[in-house]
């Protein structure tokens, strides 16, 4: 889920579709992909902190690029937009799927 040019309509799409398919507060697994670097992973994860998220990183096979996935319980589609939203602005260079 790289952010689109036109990232307003898309996140207003996805918070859409949120709350068609899930009962909110809901568990939701938010998944980036980051070079691999100590401190981009440190980063996306500190964005979860004191926040009962469970996180799994996994290297490429060729080391280049880690994929984080966080599975944290949201209150409802607005905060699982805003979470998105506060990665993308501060570490460099995520992807969002």
């Amino acid at each position: 889920m790289s952010t689109p040019p036109n990232s307003d309509e898309f996140y207003e799409k996805l918070k859409s579709q949120l709350y068609d398919t899930a009962l909110w507060p809901s568990e939701y697994l938010y998944k980036f992909i980051v070079t691999t670097n100590t401190v981009k992973i440190a980063k996306t994860e500190a964005l979860f902190d004191n926040m009962g998220a469970v996180i799994n990183t996994k290297a490429s096979k060729n080391g280049k690029y880690t994929s984080i996935s966080i599975n944290v319980l949201m209150r409802n589609p607005d905060a699982v937009i805003a979470k998105y939203k506060e990665v993308a602005e501060k570490i460099e260079g995520v992807i969002s799927l």
